[in-house]
């Protein structure tokens, strides 16, 4: 009797009492379930909120193109307090990029001519709330920090708006030689500013 067959006779024995007991079945059958979601949509992306904007915007009252454009516009931003710990050291900026859903967007379409333009432009060369993926960006001023609560201004996210993600605001990084932008700013109807040095 080779030692092969035993190893054979072993593991087809194991196997038998695994379904009998019903282990290898949910064993099988998560193996399965775990592929099948990977070929219906391998590239399926699932966020959860980490927060919420508290603001006096909504539909109804309209929001400005960019908070920096209205920066006495105050609210806080909630942080669920799960997350409240990644807060830490966050007060140490002047601002913040945050990232959130922009939940009331309805549909998209392209050309887009922004307010004060006179000409279209596409989709992906505006800042329309519109998009295939409604992900708004804003840099905002943080004021303070209170346990889970931010006290921001220059906000242009309505009011319960879900938040994806908090960055700070780094003028190293975050701000690039601008001087080649500001005839397309024109264009895109915002007003110009020179460059500061």
């Amino acid at each position: 009797m080779s030692h092969h067959w035993l190893f054979q006779q072993m593991v087809y024995s194991s196997l038998v009492v695994l379904f009998l007991s019903g282990c290898a079945v949910p064993l099988l059958a998560g193996l399965t379930h775990f592929e099948e979601q990977i070929k219906q949509d391998p590239m399926k992306i699932v966020y959860n909120a980490i927060g919420l904007f508290h603001t006096e915007l909504t539909p109804r009252t309209g929001a400005p193109r960019q908070g920096i454009l209205q920066p006495d516009n105050k609210g806080t931003i909630e942080v669920y307090p799960q997350y409240q710990e990644a807060l830490w050291n966050l007060d140490k900026f002047e601002y913040i990029i945050v990232i959130y859903h922009m939940h009331l967007s309805d549909g998209w379409h392209t050309p887009v001519r922004p307010p004060g333009s006179t000409q279209a432009f596409g989709l992906f060369a505006t800042r329309s709330p519109n998009r295939p993926n409604p992900v708004g960006l804003s840099v905002i001023k943080l004021k303070k920090v209170e346990g889970n609560i931010l006290h921001v201004s220059g906000i242009d996210a309505f009011d319960k708006t879900p938040i994806l993600d908090i960055k700070p605001w780094l003028p190293s990084i975050d701000c690039p030689g601008w001087n080649m932008s500001l005839d397309i700013e024109g264009k895109l109807g915002l007003k110009k500013k020179g460059r500061q040095d």
